[in-house]
């Protein structure tokens, strides 16, 4: 951007060939001369980057637009108060304390990414459109804020970042700017809330902890009573198993099991001396490896 360094070695070598003349002529205005035509040289040529567009002013108005690279203009006629950036620019904006829909206040960062896509509109359509664009985008935001609840701007924040990018495109399409993305940084909240959501989740999980037991309750429930319907013809086998289960009862290293008295009737044990037989019957095979043990 500006004066190419061809010109400036333009501007002194007429500055030196008109101060060759006027040394050699006496006459000081060949001097003055070189000199001026190497400055109206100068004025004359610009550069731009390749990212850059010039916007080109004859006598106040708009005339044209210039670059990348080199290109002329006529000094003093022309003027370019503008040299508009084609790239990917990244703003960053906030919104601080702004009440969501449910009447939180929320600080929330975000950063847009925008390009100018129209540099006429950029330079004659508004004053500044970088502080044009900043403006609009906390506009925006603190709009979308105050239209979504905080549990949805906590999780659906893709959405949001969607809708507030469309958003500042609208507002900033007459600018000659587009708005190619908007993401939300950070959504801070006041920590007294932070604390109460904290347990909320936590009293949430134990809710659900609850509910998963409570099935399995049922899903046990069940299967216990699909398994009940194959005794109801079958004594014999809830006999078996009604044994079985006081067997391993008893293998637990326990000294005392206490069988209801129904049971042991159903079961058949005759009382204590049934119960009896079958605790010899379980201490026998100890007592032979004891006895091997001896041995």
């Amino acid at each position: 951007m500006g004066i190419h360094p061809s010109t400036l070695t333009v501007f002194a070598c007429l500055a030196a060939l008109g101060g060759s003349l006027s040394a050699r002529s006496g006459n000081p205005i060949f001097a003055v001369a070189g000199a001026v035509a190497g400055l109206l040289l100068v004025l004359a040529f610009r550069v731009a980057r390749q990212w850059q567009k010039a916007v080109i002013l004859r006598l106040g108005k708009f005339s044209i637009l210039r670059g990348p690279g080199i290109f002329g203009i006529l000094p003093i006629i022309d003027t370019i108060p503008y040299w508009i950036d084609l790239r990917t620019i990244t703003s960053p904006f906030t919104a601080e304390e702004t009440l969501t829909k449910d009447s939180v206040p929320v600080d929330v960062d975000a950063v847009l990414f925008w390009r100018v896509v129209d540099p006429t509109k950029a330079a004659l359509e508004v004053e500044n459109y970088r502080d044009a664009i900043s403006w609009a985008s906390q506009t925006a935001l603190r709009d979308v804020i105050g239209e979504t609840e905080l549990a949805t701007m906590l999780i659906g924040r893709r959405r949001i970042d969607a809708k507030l990018c469309e958003m500042i495109d609208q507002r900033t399409e007459a600018w000659g700017v587009k708005a190619l993305s908007v993401e939300i940084r950070d959504v801070k909240i006041p920590a007294g809330l932070q604390n109460a959501m904290s347990m909320q989740a936590q009293a949430e999980r134990e809710r659900q902890a609850r509910v998963i037991l409570g099935d399995s309750e049922l899903q046990v429930a069940d299967k216990f009573k699909e398994a009940s319907l194959s005794y109801v013809q079958n004594p014999v086998a809830l006999h078996l198993r009604a044994m079985n289960m006081l067997l391993e009862g008893m293998r637990q290293n326990s000294t005392v099991v206490i069988v209801p008295s129904s049971a042991v009737e159903t079961m058949g044990l005759g009382a204590m001396a049934g119960v009896t037989s079958l605790a010899k019957e379980f201490s026998a095979p100890q007592d032979k490896k004891g006895g091997d043990a001896e041995k």
